[in-house]
């Protein structure tokens, strides 16, 4: 269980560029030839959790849990095994929220607008690795839990529409509308297509 300590506006931030460079160099902890964590040590936020590979797939929920290198938790165990099962070598988990917290009603109510920032460039990042982004929509309903995590999510669609991704749902839609969380999802379940325009569009139109 992790509960957040303090807001993140509290503690000084380890910008994505620098973390970034030090979750490359040889760690005593795991094997970076296998591991991308950044930061590269548990704290109170986290940028991507994820394995290397030449055809990643790369999975948005909301916000980090427990989870670490050669500890993966049962929903980035889920996501590995889908990632596996439709073709993907590898998997990076990224996140609409930086902020750790196991139950996502104990995230902060008000969102740190320095936090977004270096997070969306952690996005950026991942989309540059590969020509093709395929991005995985796995946030099921628990988006609704704070009101600026569909505002979040909108900058990522943007920089998933300047990168060419291509979005996805595993299985059908909730019948919120919303995709499906990775926890519960057969290890066998096929990625669909995901309109993130569309649904952003009609998301926000009811929070208006």
């Amino acid at each position: 269980m992790h509960i957040p300590k303090a807001p993140t506006s509290a503690l000084a931030l380890e910008p994505f560029a620098p973390a970034l460079e030090e979750a490359l160099c040889p760690s005593p902890d795991y094997d970076v030839s296998r591991w991308l964590y950044v930061p590269n040590r548990y704290s109170e936020y986290r940028y991507i959790l994820g394995t290397r590979g030449s055809r990643p797939l790369i999975c948005i929920g909301i916000n980090p849990s427990t989870a670490a290198p050669d500890a993966l938790d049962p929903t980035l165990q889920s996501v590995e095994r889908i990632a596996h099962s439709n073709g993907y070598d590898s998997f990076l988990m990224f996140n609409v929220y930086a902020q750790r917290a196991t139950r996502p009603d104990d995230m902060e109510k008000t969102y740190n607008p320095a936090l977004h920032e270096e997070n969306r460039k952690a996005f950026r990042y991942l989309l540059s690795l590969s020509p093709a982004p395929a991005v995985w929509a796995a946030w099921g309903n628990i988006i609704m839990k704070r009101d600026y995590l569909l505002d979040c999510m909108a900058d990522f669609a943007a920089d998933g529409a300047a990168a060419g991704a291509r979005w996805f749902t595993a299985g059908p839609l909730l019948k919120s509308g919303h995709p499906h969380h990775p926890l519960y999802l057969k290890r066998d379940t096929a990625l669909l297509d995901f309109d993130i325009e569309a649904y952003l569009a009609k998301q926000i139109g009811k929070c208006m």
